[in-house]
């Protein structure tokens, strides 16, 4: 019986350093680029006033036929660059207002590639009981809005995260115990 237990023992122990047993997360949005810098030189490949929606096609960017391009009617276009009552339609670019106008003939496309990673790490033990769990998360996100006008990109703008760092420390004083009243609450 003792021997059974101290076998039970070490194998816990053993696991309180094996940080390879933690599960690993990676979320990948499907696109033709596979780095930030990719989409980068993409998006720098498209010339208001002179790039089509052909053009658009050969540089991966169709939402009829790229995974994750989403076209954006003018109505969303609006809500976009006129968030809130302090900004007017004459506090826009001559060309997105312009295309605005036009209505049904103005749309976006909105593309959002990223790749993030999110690995736990640190004490297996602790995580595997919920007494602490420790995350790193790294990663890109890149952000890009064309604004066409029928067949023709009027206007473009970009954003995002070309590098991705995150830690987080969780810690439950309660461990497996820190949810219970979630799970028994009938509210859930």
């Amino acid at each position: 019986m003792l021997f059974k237990h101290s076998w039970l023992l070490s194998m816990l122990l053993s696991l309180t350093g094996c940080s390879g047993l933690l599960p690993e997360v990676d979320t990948t949005t499907q696109s033709p680029w596979q780095s930030f810098e990719e989409v980068k030189i993409s998006f720098d490949n498209v010339e208001p006033m002179v790039t089509t929606t052909e053009k658009l096609k050969k540089l991966g960017i169709d939402p009829f036929s790229t995974p994750n391009v989403r076209l954006i009617n003018y109505l969303e276009l609006i809500e976009r660059f006129i968030p809130n009552s302090s900004i007017t339609l004459a506090d826009l670019p001559d060309a997105v207002r312009d295309c605005l106008a036009i209505k049904e003939k103005c749309q976006g496309y909105e593309i959002i590639p990223m790749q993030r990673n999110s690995k736990r790490y640190g004490n297996a033990l602790l995580d595997i009981l919920n007494f602490r769990r420790k995350t790193k998360t790294t990663g890109w996100r890149f952000d890009a809005l064309f604004v066409l006008k029928e067949d023709l990109v009027i206007y473009k703008l970009w954003g995002g995260e070309p590098h991705i760092l995150e830690y987080e420390d969780r810690k439950n004083p309660l461990g497996p115990l820190q949810d219970v009243g979630k799970v028994l609450s009938p509210f859930n």
